[in-house]
């Protein structure tokens, strides 16, 4: 199982870790310690040293709440930052949902667009369809980030997730994107309850019949503060928690802010012969 790149065919044979990059003054865990870019790109360099397998950078917080900052700020916070995690020997990814900045990024080297709308914006298709290989990560999302708690009604959350993204994933097929080219993320914490996303976890497996590789993102999320009581700043091993029940139930990438801990959780995982090839 590969995840085709614009510069990497990567091998999911194994669960791969995506360390975060906050390159924002607001993001609900980290926000503002990395808003400088001089801080970013170094953030960029720690994660890769402390063993992350890709990199993901945002300039547009979507924590519950948050409002978007407008296509020139995101791009003042990002493409400086992506000018040099590019040369760092890993696949890097932009998290972002603004064309424009998709086509700045994918300029000047990005392997993956990361877009919490999926796709959905005008213009975004047509952007990363344009590029011959591209990844693409989809997620399921309600709303926008200031209205999608709101919207946390559900009959049954998997089964409205998976038909989302099953829907998005042929709508995107159809533009010409390769299969090979497309992750998919049931978005926790992204219009859903506590309970939701622990649902989603439960009964993950049920997602591997979309066909698509799941990259899921629990680090420090508020679903792990609801349940141990702690503050974001205090959810460490709640969230490397989170990323090995993730991986056990078939994630083939986790996204974590802290990926010198995941990466020793993921070793020790493995020389226990814990870890089974993630469901494709």
């Amino acid at each position: 199982m590969h995840w085709l790149t614009s510069r990497f065919n990567i091998d999911l044979s194994q669960p791969r870790v995506m360390g975060i990059v906050n390159a924002t003054p607001d993001s609900f865990s980290d926000g503002g310690q990395h808003a400088a870019a001089a801080a970013a790109i170094g953030h960029c360099q720690r994660l890769v040293e402390e063993g992350a397998d890709m990199l993901d950078i945002g300039g547009e917080s979507t924590s519950p709440g948050s409002t978007a900052p407008g296509v020139a700020h995101e791009l003042a916070r990002v493409l400086p930052v992506l000018r040099e995690a590019v040369k760092l020997g890993v696949p890097v990814s932009v998290d972002t949902s603004e064309p424009r900045v998709m086509q700045e990024a994918l300029a000047l080297g990005a392997d993956v667009i990361n877009d919490v709308r999926s796709l959905r914006r005008p213009g975004a298709l047509k952007v990363v369809a344009a590029h011959p290989r591209a990844g693409v990560c989809l997620m399921h999302m309600r709303g926008e980030p200031d209205t999608m708690q709101t919207l946390a009604e559900y009959e049954d959350v998997v089964v409205e997730v998976r038909d989302f993204l099953a829907q998005r994933v042929r709508e995107i097929e159809l533009s010409g994107i390769v299969p090979q080219r497309i992750v998919l993320d049931p978005g926790i914490g992204f219009a859903k309850t506590a309970e939701h996303n622990w649902t989603l976890l439960r009964r993950q497996h049920e997602l591997a019949v979309l066909g698509r590789p799941l990259l899921l993102g629990w680090s420090r999320k508020s679903a792990l503060g609801h349940l141990t009581g702690r503050p974001v700043n205090q959810r460490l091993a709640a969230s490397v928690a989170a990323a090995l029940a993730a991986v056990q139930q078939g994630a083939a990438i986790v996204r974590v802010h802290d990926v010198a801990a995941t990466v020793d959780a993921l070793k020790v995982w493995r020389a226990a012969g814990l870890l089974s090839p993630p469901a494709a």
